[in-house]
């Protein structure tokens, strides 16, 4: 699966410091393709790691877009799209 994949080129504090700003939603999408004891785990951290900035946030979560869309380009994952859909 893509996110198993993803998870596994992300450092594990890029992730908690990135999750500090995902909706409940994608927390538990990440969590659902983790082992029961690693998302157990990466909950722990999220709740002793405390506030972080907003800045610093948006800048892990730009990184992880960055491996997310090099892994794309390099036909390790696919990104899901929905057809052949323009846009004007």
């Amino acid at each position: 699966r893509g996110i198993q994949l993803i998870l596994r080129e992300i450092q594990s504090e890029s992730l908690i410091v990135a999750l500090k700003g995902a909706s409940p939603e994608l927390r538990e999408k990440i969590f659902k393709n983790m082992s029961q004891r690693a998302a157990e785990m990466m909950r722990e951290d999220l709740d002793a790691k405390g506030p972080v900035r907003v800045s610093d946030v948006e800048a892990e979560q730009k990184e992880i877009i960055k491996t997310i869309r090099r892994m794309a380009d390099e036909g390790q994952i696919a990104l899901g799209g929905k057809g052949d859909d323009a846009f004007v």
